[in-house]
């Protein structure tokens, strides 16, 4: 691996200036027998180890991933996948371990179980946090298995806050530099490496078990992106969660002296090698330099709409359109000028029928941006249940508005999504309404309202709101306000307090589930 002093562009929430060396990482035949100090997962290492203090700003956006986290997974608390992966969990009770969402909190779980559960609530609803560049992620999939682990292991806030800012640095830099799905895989293998990394740092373990972790977690983690096309299963809500169970184990195994494949990244049946863009690929991996502040959450950005991000903008450009539209049965077609990504990811661009049905699954509906324009535009809100309902997905008048819309590649949507430049990203769009008399109504949005560029950027008002919305009618009055006055005091919580940041629901108010293996 070669690296330069070459700095890296872009906001990350404040004046602060980062100098990031650049990280060239190919593959390597066995016979050169590559220096420890030249591999990624080595350099990966040191940084989550690097003790420098997170920075102020970064610890109250990490408190509002907490508190989003938290308000997604208690809205889905009662949803299939979270009823399933909380009822294996209940498997694995253990004295001093982890909370598990909904569970009153002084029940305790095995810690890769309580991530497993916490997890899939999290995801389930698809409605936290996103960064998007070379690849996708949800970086606040890294919390569940950081937080069960520093629960269990007795280790205070402020280790908790070091762990998710590490976790946070390692997969957006990861997603940044490294694209996984033109070979169509899963982006669960930047975010394992980064949730074993976050591990190791909040628990203070030394660089050569961190190292290992990583390389095992990599290991492990590499799947395919079936999960995410055709007809969608629930698995997209669990295969995070599924991450952060490997990512434990893989620290685990480290701890008690195990190795791990190695050089993972540069081997020469790496990888890089066999599973991305082979042997002669080249990746430039931005990475801080020694004693520099960890910050890539502040370039991560949270959702407003319980939809895929690249929904996110155009949800708010229907709610704006409409308004220029007296008769929506007047529309004759609709054409979405958009990036690349979107439109083959979750426009006509994907060639999945799946994405007209109007029987689909909920999870094939949240990557349909025909659906979600239809009925963004239709209803002038969004919804995380209603807007999902099978009654509202077959409505006539929805069908056949939803059938009119068509996606395109748009050249300059492409390169502003794949700007370097964050304050230069765009993931938007430009829509082109046909009516029926012959006139057109068009308009764009670059970027969603609760974008940090947005009309309206989320701050801490915004995130209480979102929770408050989310989780009424579920949680008490009571136990919401003891939850946000603890998450706020986050950077202050003694080890003995972690567990505060859970949530119990109302005797009896948790779904049970089949019977399987585990209970």
């Amino acid at each position: 691996m070669e690296y330069s002093d070459a700095p890296v562009g872009g906001l990350r929430g404040s004046a602060v200036h980062l100098r990031m060396q650049i990280h060239q990482v190919r593959v390597h035949p066995s016979k050169s027998q590559l220096a420890r100090a030249d591999q990624l997962a080595w350099k990966l290492a040191q940084l989550a180890r690097d003790p420098v203090p997170v920075d102020s700003d970064v610890t109250e956006q990490i408190i509002n991933r907490v508190i989003d986290n938290t308000a997604v997974a208690i809205a889905a608390i009662n949803r299939g996948p979270a009823i399933s992966a909380r009822a294996m969990a209940l498997g694995h009770r253990r004295n001093e371990g982890a909370t598990i969402f909904g569970v009153p909190s002084q029940e305790r779980f095995s810690p890769e179980w309580a991530a497993w559960a916490n997890g899939t609530a999290v995801r389930e609803l698809d409605m936290h946090d996103t960064f998007l560049a070379a690849d996708y992620s949800h970086p606040g999939d890294n919390i569940p298995p950081i937080l069960a682990v520093a629960q269990a292991m007795s280790r205070t806030g402020k280790d908790l806050i070091a762990g998710i800012a590490a976790a946070y640095e390692i997969q957006i830099d990861l997603v940044k530099s490294i694209g996984l799905h033109p070979h169509r895989i899963d982006h669960i293998a930047h975010l394992c490496p980064a949730q074993a990394a976050g591990i190791g740092a909040t628990l203070g373990l030394p660089d050569e078990i961190i190292f290992q972790a990583i390389q095992q977690a990599v290991h492990v983690s590499f799947t395919t992106r079936q999960s995410r096309k055709g007809e969608i299963s629930s698995w997209k809500a669990f295969a995070p969660a599924h991450s952060g169970k490997l990512a434990i184990e893989a620290v685990d195994r480290a701890m008690r002296g195990e190795g791990s494949p190695s050089p993972i990244y540069e081997g020469e049946d790496s990888v890089i090698a066999w599973l991305l863009d082979g042997l002669d690929a080249q990746y430039h991996v931005p990475l801080p330099e020694p004693g520099e502040s960890k910050r890539a959450i502040m370039e991560s950005f949270t959702k407003e709409h319980s939809a895929e991000y690249q929904a996110q903008a155009l949800i708010d450009l229907a709610f704006r359109m409409r308004k220029k539209i007296d008769r929506l049965s007047s529309i004759k077609k609709v054409f979405i000028h958009t990036s690349h990504h979107t439109h083959t990811v979750i426009g006509t661009g994907s060639n999945d029928p799946q994405k007209f049905d109007p029987n689909a699954s909920r999870e094939t509906l949240d990557h349909s941006v025909m659906y979600i324009f239809a009925v963004a535009l239709e209803d002038g809100r969004w919804h995380h249940v209603d807007s999902y309902t099978p009654q509202r997905a077959n409505r006539s008048d929805t069908v056949r508005l939803w059938r009119c819309i068509e996606t395109r590649e748009d050249p300059e949507w492409t390169r502003r999504y794949n700007s370097i430049d964050p304050a230069k990203k765009a993931f938007g769009a430009r829509v082109e309404i046909l009516l029926e008399d012959g006139s057109t109504i068009e308009d764009q949005l670059a970027a969603a309202d609760a974008h940090p560029l947005g009309a309206e950027p989320f701050s801490r008002p915004d995130y209480i709101r979102k929770f408050t919305t989310l989780t009424e009618g579920i949680i008490s009055t009571e136990e919401s306000r003891r939850f946000l006055d603890v998450a706020q005091q986050l950077p202050n919580l003694p080890a003995e307090d972690l567990h505060q940041l859970n949530i119990a629901l109302p005797e009896k108010a948790l779904a049970g589930s089949r019977p399987g293996i585990f209970q």
